[in-house]
């Protein structure tokens, strides 16, 4: 009786495992479809010269941006553009960069004549001549009692890593409608289709030529990886349940993989199977998929990487520690921030200078010196004509 129990837990859970990753596929589509019909709205609302502002429902933008925040390679960059009152024509504000998976991004404001151009910009970190990036980008400016501006397009990044919108609002509408307190608020989301050509080089490979020691082929987008069922299995409960339990996917030779990065994908892979694939290149898409496809091992590899040997700001790895669930990382990071900040090689000289005003060309004023850290310090004030020089100094010699 009791396993009979057992049996009957084991199915309840392995069903309903199969609707999350269902239900996530079946959002991630729904994504894509209403994307491609508001650029093709958004298409016939410039040639017409229709306000923008009209083709697109803000609650309809609103469940995109939800359901897009809970799978795939999606992220935000976003800036408050100060002062745009001062805005010159034919003058650029550029956000500053940030990194997503391997490239940098950042945020561009043009000004031509009466049109308001916005654009995001990427490069690549670490890459080969023939890199690419396919993405389904989302524009936005945020207005004041939550009017927004959105237009989307679909891009593929290569050599030119820039792309938007020239036009994208007239800049009068613009002052009248989205300036809150003279700010302007900029947003783009953007989804990772499929790359190429970024991190490091491939270490093994999943393609035909291991037809004969696999059962399976896992297809995602164009690509196909030959794997052994089993082998995954034991590493993936994602895994388990779609290619050994009572689906019709267990009975099937070549399963389709839907919602991810065929290039991550195949890190993942070498990562399971034993490489070392993680480096800062690579981290953030493996990362990405090992919380999705409930891989503990890779989970770990991944967790080891950011804590021993990542070169990336202490920001960016507590951001994909949350975002992939690993919250004893982020309390050790944050521990760690705190303690490097406390015992940090720092100290403050501080000097009143007197009668300074009766300072003569030429003449300095010192203060005491400090010892800190092994060595002494002082500051001094030297008067050269119309200019007061201000310096520090730490002798060699004492």
């Amino acid at each position: 009786m009791d396993t009979g129990d057992d049996v009957d837990a084991q199915q309840k859970e392995i069903r309903a495992m199969k609707r999350k990753f269902d239900e996530m596929s079946e959002k991630l589509q729904s994504v894509e479809e209403s994307f491609s019909k508001i650029s093709k709205n958004e298409t016939s609302a410039i040639s017409k010269q229709a306000p923008i502002e009209k083709s697109i429902n803000s609650n309809v933008t609103s469940n995109q941006e939800k359901m897009a925040a809970e799978s795939g390679k999606r992220f935000v960059v976003k800036e408050v553009f100060t002062d745009i009152a001062e805005f010159e024509e034919k003058q650029t504000n550029c956000s500053e960069d940030e990194e997503h998976f391997n490239m940098k991004w950042c945020i561009k404001l043009d000004r031509d004549g009466n049109n308001l151009g916005l654009f995001i910009y990427c490069t690549p970190i670490d890459y080969d001549k023939n890199w690419s990036i396919q993405t389904e980008i989302l524009f936005k400016f945020v207005g004041s009692n939550g009017k927004v501006l959105v237009k989307t397009k679909e891009y593929c990044f290569d050599e030119k890593g820039e792309t938007g919108f020239s036009d994208f609002m007239n800049w009068e509408d613009m002052e009248k409608e989205y300036l809150v307190d003279g700010n302007l608020t900029a947003e783009i989301h953007v989804q990772i289709i499929e790359s190429t050509g970024l991190g490091k080089e491939k270490i093994r490979t999943f393609d035909e030529s291991n037809k004969d020691c696999s059962d399976v082929v896992l297809a995602v987008r164009d690509t196909k990886f030959y794997v052994l069922k089993k082998f995954l299995a034991v590493q993936s409960s994602f895994f388990k349940s779609l290619l050994l339990g009572n689906f019709s996917e267990s009975l099937e030779s070549e399963v389709r993989l839907t919602g991810i990065d065929p290039h991550d994908f195949h890190y993942f892979l070498e990562v399971l199977y034993g490489e070392s694939a993680i480096d800062d290149s690579t981290v953030e898409g493996v990362f990405l998929l090992a919380d999705m496809y409930d891989a503990p091992t890779v989970i770990r590899r991944c967790e080891e990487f950011l804590m021993e040997k990542s070169k990336k700001p202490l920001k960016k790895k507590v951001h994909m520690a949350n975002r992939n669930h690993l919250e004893n990382y982020v309390k050790f990071a944050i521990q760690s921030s705190e303690s490097q900040k406390k015992f940090e090689k720092k100290f403050v000289l501080k000097h009143v200078f007197k009668n300074v005003a009766t300072l003569g060309d030429e003449d300095e004023a010192e203060s005491e010196k400090e010892e800190h850290f092994g060595r002494f310090w002082h500051m001094s004030l030297g008067r050269g004509g119309d200019y007061l020089g201000f310096f520090i100094d730490c002798p060699c010699d004492d």
